[in-house]
């Protein structure tokens, strides 16, 4: 059997988006799944995307802060959504795209209410800076600060977004890291290791040969997935407990056709 962890059992969460009671209760489960299945090395990962658009971002970066201070051995990456937090604080009229972190499909206003700053548009940009500036923890602040990039452990390489092919892990750009779609998620190349990655909401988790894609879309649908691999096995971690996930699961015909023939 090929050890693609490493010896590690790897938990792997995707995004979160303030869904503060999802993150309780997948925690709360994959404490059972290592009450029942005991490993000496267990390793929780989270693809990023912690904050906007759900009720509670302040809620689950505490909760993120406080199972690090557990023991329990995490790595966290940071989200597109995650960087804002710290790009408001720094500039309030900075973006980078076309439309500002506090208009409506991007769901800053819901981050800074969860502070206890709410109405951001009525407030205006200085007002909010002013008033997120002054509810914003250092703890948070810090714990952003330190999310990583990318991480890799074995055959797997865990990064929000995706990278870009052709181009060496070490060389890919930060934008790329948190925020690509294509040409990485039509890609068939073999990037030699896998890459696991939320961003792109999926209906449900895809397997592909190349990568493995677990944002389901929490804060929309209710759904917060957890991957897990040991070994050279996946598997979702769910309600009903472990359910395999073998390569292929989750595509459909016209994309497993195209892997084929690649």
């Amino acid at each position: 059997m090929a050890d693609l962890t490493e010896g590690r059992r790897v938990y792997a969460i995707g995004d979160i988006h303030g869904r503060l009671d999802l993150l309780i209760g997948m925690l709360a489960r994959i404490r059972a799944d290592l009450a029942a299945r005991p490993h000496s090395h267990p390793l929780v990962i989270f693809l990023g995307d912690y904050a906007d658009r759900g009720p509670d971002s302040r809620g689950v970066l505490d909760a993120l802060i406080a199972l690090e201070a557990t023991g329990l051995p995490t790595g966290f990456m940071l989200g597109n959504h995650d960087s804002y937090l710290l790009a408001f604080i720094a500039d309030p009229e900075w973006t980078d795209l076309p439309i500002h972190w506090l208009h409506p499909s991007m769901g800053g206003a819901e981050t800074l209410a969860s502070y206890g700053v709410p109405d951001a548009a009525a407030l205006g940009l200085r007002g909010a800076h002013a008033g997120f500036a002054a509810a914003f923890p250092a703890a948070h602040a810090a714990f952003l600060g330190r999310c990583r990039l990318s991480m890799q452990l074995g055959g797997y390489t865990f990064v929000h977004a995706g990278i870009r092919p052709g181009v060496a892990l070490e060389a890919q750009d930060r934008q790329d890291l948190i925020w690509i779609r294509e040409p990485f998620l039509s890609s068939t190349e073999d990037f030699g290791f896998k890459v696991v990655h939320g961003h792109t909401i999926v209906p449900r988790v895809e397997h592909h040969p190349n990568r493995i894609a677990i944002d389901t879309g929490a804060v929309r649908t209710g759904l917060l997935s957890c991957l897990v691999l040991e070994g050279d096995g996946a598997a979702l971690l769910d309600a009903g407990g472990l359910r395999p996930l073998p390569e292929g699961s989750g595509l459909g015909t016209t994309l497993l056709g195209r892997f084929a023939r690649r």
